[in-house]
């Protein structure tokens, strides 16, 4: 049996207030952090990534889901596009998949050669092994999904209008190389599970546990403590200088739609 849906909530809110310190505590010490969320299609990844940015400050922590490359992108060394999505000082970056987009669907789909991928597992250990030396926090994260979950999660997006843009011919045809995808990411793991740059991963049928496994994981990884927050108090209001608000009449308003709703 799952979570209920009180505990699950309780607890996210706790990891959600320690993520806002582990972002002051970022901010503060100049550090640097990069988390990398992979796995399959429909695992859980765009939530979980949703619940941990949700209370961070965007100007401190922000999202990489990089589009498809340009044509100028294709001719790139291809870490180079990723390169320049790394934070700065300060700075916390969370990748909605990465550079592993090689390792995955470019190999299975063939949208990159046998020579081009072969390269990137012999290149991409030495890559991140530079931007851990360079003091770079790099936490991996794949989120592993079932065959008949991931099937469920697909056909409930058909069928939601909420939800059907998150579904594309190239996530249905995942689930016809399912094993074509198993294949690429054992081997991934086989080149790229390093004592530099490991790779955690989260069981994510149940996405309530998954995103509290991985965020309390997350937080348990990083050295942070408590900064000193300076103390803030409210200003009296000045007394009025006379200000008169302008007519409501000389203003373009937006419709009063939710008064059309009723209370019923």
């Amino acid at each position: 049996m799952g979570l209920t849906k009180a505990v699950y909530e309780s607890e996210l809110l706790r990891l959600q207030t320690e993520l806002v310190k582990l972002q002051e505590w970022v901010r503060v010490e100049g550090a640097r952090l990069v988390v990398v969320f992979e796995g399959r299609d429909a695992a859980g990844k765009g939530g979980t990534i949703k619940r941990v940015a949700e209370h961070l400050n965007p100007r401190v922590a922000r999202i990489a889901a990089l589009p498809t490359p340009t044509e100028r992108e294709r001719t790139q060394w291809y870490f180079q596009r990723y390169v320049e999505h790394l934070p700065a000082a300060g700075e916390i970056v969370l990748f909605d998949r990465s550079w592993y987009n090689r390792a995955g669907v470019e190999h299975v789909m063939g949208f990159c050669t046998s020579a081009e991928h072969q390269r990137f597992l012999r290149q991409c250990p030495v890559f991140e092994r530079m931007l851990v030396e360079d003091g770079i926090l790099l936490r991996k994260y794949w989120f592993s999904v079932s065959d008949a979950v991931q099937e469920e999660r697909f056909r409930r997006r058909v069928e939601d209008p909420l939800r059907r843009w998150k579904l594309s011919p190239m996530d249905l045809e995942s689930l016809t190389r399912w094993e074509a995808y198993s294949r690429a990411k054992d081997e991934m793991f086989v080149h790229t599970d390093t004592t530099d740059a490991p790779w955690y991963v989260v069981e994510s049928d149940d996405k309530r546990s998954a995103r509290l496994n991985m965020t309390a994981h997350l937080l348990s990884s990083v050295p942070y403590t408590d900064v000193a927050l300076p103390s803030l108090t409210l200003p009296p209001r000045p007394a009025s200088t006379g200000y008169e608000r302008p007519s409501k009449e000389l203003q373009t308003a937006v419709p009063d739609h939710a008064a059309t709703l009723g209370n019923g």
